[in-house]
């Protein structure tokens, strides 16, 4: 019994101890957990610590990039971002240079649309004409019919008299329509002069850029026609150089630079409105010889012909320009519908400057084409360019023959 006893006691003991050592392992354990969790606020030796980034209310959705640790005085690496196509911008397309076809042959190419403007001149005189003999009424209608295309008095006369003497020479008494046709093409042409030099000065002269000054009232299209002769030369391989002189209006700027940006010519200009004009052109001409271009375009004001004080800063433009280099053309824009006053007009700016040659405008949307004999008479300089039309290269360099066989078909 007693051995019984003893074996029990044993086995107690060796659960009691078994347990104890249990016991003592899992507090152990605690109490290590519990000192690694308390030191990992400090530092520890050998490595550096980067915390990682508060994340915002709107960054829920954003990639976790992690923490890099590095060994201690050596650059924090940050991995690559990861982009995000879809939030890539395309850069703009660079602008294409335009390349403008060549003038030349232009106003042939564009006859269509300007006879169908003259019939004043063309068919209405052909009508009376080939009616056969003619009284001094006919006549007279004949007369009027010039003078309401603007042909001008004196001019419509001495076409009168030409054909009324070619008409007792033929001696026939009556013509038909292709004759009297021929007569008034050749009568006509002698009017417009073919021989008149019609060239532009848009070469360099000795060692300095041509210099053509631009002119003419509002409302004439003159910075629009800048901007075109711009592609005219360019078309004819020449350096142009635009200068702004137009500092009155706000806009008149930012369209020549257009004009000149689509083809790849550069545009002086002040940012300054109401700058002086004079002095704009003057820096125009300064960087034109700088650039070593072939021709500097000057846009002015749209000057009131009957305002003094601005025909007086035309004058102011044309002295200053002169002083760093001769002006080599004064264009006179003028708008061809406006008939007689555009006549007057004319007369006004040839007395502030030496005029060279005309612009006319707008002469495919007018029945007054003999506004180009009256003008060169008044002035007596040649029509060196015509517009055709509202597109870019609707301005053409003024052919005679082309122009009376516009008229007479």
């Amino acid at each position: 019994m007693r051995h019984v006893l003893d074996q029990v006691w044993e086995v107690v003991t060796l659960v009691v101890v078994i347990a104890l050592v249990a016991v003592a392992g899992v507090v152990g354990l605690v109490r290590g957990r519990r000192t690694d969790t308390e030191q990992l606020p400090s530092q520890r030796p050998g490595t550096t610590s980067v915390e990682p980034r508060p994340r915002a209310a709107d960054d829920v959705d954003e990639p976790d990039r992690g923490s890099v640790a590095t060994a201690p005085g050596a650059p924090v690496e940050t991995p690559p971002a990861t982009v995000d196509e879809t939030q890539l911008v395309e850069p703009e397309p660079t602008p294409q240079v335009e390349r403008p076809e060549s003038a030349r042959g232009r106003l042939a190419r564009l006859r269509a649309r300007l006879a169908r403007s003259n019939t004043a001149i063309g068919h209405a005189l052909l009508g009376l004409l080939s009616r056969g003999s003619l009284d001094e009424e006919a006549w007279e209608e004949v007369e009027d019919t010039l003078i309401q295309a603007d042909l001008g008095v004196q001019a419509s006369t001495e076409l009168v008299d030409r054909l009324r003497t070619r008409l007792k020479v033929d001696g026939s008494g009556r013509t038909d329509e292709d004759q009297v046709r021929e007569w008034l093409r050749e009568d006509l042409l002698e009017l417009v002069g073919p021989d008149l030099d019609r060239r532009i000065a848009s070469s360099r002269v000795g060692d300095r850029p041509a210099v053509i000054l631009v002119v003419g009232v509002n409302g004439t299209g003159k910075t629009t026609t800048v901007g075109k002769l711009a592609r005219v030369l360019v078309a004819e391989d020449r350096d142009v150089v635009l200068g702004a002189a137009d500092t009155f209006r706000a806009a008149a700027a930012d369209q020549l630079e257009t004009w000149g940006g689509r083809v790849g010519v550069p545009t002086i200009r002040s940012e300054r409105e109401g700058a002086d004009p004079a002095a704009v052109a003057f820096d125009a001409v300064q960087a034109g010889a700088e650039m070593e271009a072939d021709v500097v375009i000057l846009d002015t004001a749209g000057r009131l012909h009957n305002k003094v004080g601005l025909m007086d800063e035309l004058g102011k433009i044309k002295r200053v320009v002169e002083k760093k280099s001769p002006i080599d053309e004064v264009l006179l824009v003028l708008d061809a519908t406006t008939g007689q006053n555009g006549m007057r007009q004319a007369e006004v700016f040839s007395q502030a400057v030496d005029v060279t040659g005309i612009v006319l405008t707008k002469l495919d949307g007018t029945a007054k084409g003999g506004i180009v004999v009256a003008v060169q008479r008044a002035l007596g300089v040649p029509v060196k360019l015509v517009g055709l039309g509202e597109g870019p290269d609707d301005l053409a360099p003024f052919d005679p023959k082309a122009f009376v066989d516009a008229i007479v078909g």
